[in-house]
């Protein structure tokens, strides 16, 4: 199925947090993106990127966003919780994960069937924020391999630097200004095709296509630091 834009059934309150944090980002934030013609594939993909920030999912939705792929995210059930947030977020169709529990599988068919259906699912293969103190990627969970291999969809990588200086990893803060660079690499899609294997996803696979794809975010991510991890 072709892929779902911004002009499609969205819902008032996807196109109401657009509306408000298109304009903010555009004023608090300079831009260095690189790569974001990788997102023009007419279908349903899964974007994997690294985690360094709370404030990184509006970076990557400001993305996404101007290069009409809007997101849904796989996001931990405590935020639809939040107030304000969780509202927005619950009638913008993201996907809450309750970890360790049946109704993750529950998120992961979720995500399986928007990506079948023309979407653009982003998910942060380690789960959480990293707790290098490099803020290099940490090991990842396989959910976006399993993900992208049940729906049939590439796998984008995606690496992102700056948005740590808005909010430090796990720290409440918000240092708008002066303003930050944000900066963004979207790789090409993550070679996979030669894991399909008669429609049928084990674990080996699933661990060889994870290993891809943090091979693929990692190596973007040096080209942005210009160091090695």
């Amino acid at each position: 199925m072709a892929r779902v834009r911004k002009q499609d059934g969205l819902g008032f309150a996807f196109r109401f947090a657009a509306f408000v944090l298109h304009p903010t980002m555009r004023l608090i934030t300079k831009r260095d993106w690189r790569g974001a013609d990788n997102l023009d594939v007419d279908s349903g993909i899964v974007v994997a990127a690294n985690h360094i920030s709370w404030f990184d999912p509006i970076v990557i939705s400001h993305v996404l966003w101007d290069y009409d792929r809007p997101p849904r995210f796989l996001a931990k059930d405590t935020l639809f919780r939040a107030p304000v947030v969780g509202w927005i977020i619950r009638n913008a169709g993201q996907i809450p994960v309750v970890r360790g529990t049946k109704d993750a599988a529950v998120a992961v068919q979720a995500a399986v069937d928007a990506a079948r259906a023309g979407e653009c699912v982003l998910v942060y293969p380690e789960g959480t924020i990293t707790k290098d103190p490099d803020l290099w990627p940490m090991a990842a969970k396989t959910g976006a391999a399993r993900i992208a291999l049940t729906a049939g969809v590439p796998v984008i990588p995606m690496a992102h630097f700056g948005a740590q200086k808005v909010m430090g990893p796990y720290r409440k803060e918000f240092k708008a200004f002066p303003r930050k660079t944000m900066h963004v690499i979207v790789g090409p899609p993550v070679e996979l095709d030669d894991l399909f294997r008669n429609g049928e996803v084990d674990n080996d696979t699933l661990h060889e296509a994870t290993d891809r794809i943090m091979a693929a975010i990692t190596d973007l991510l040096r080209q942005i630091r210009k160091e090695e991890s």
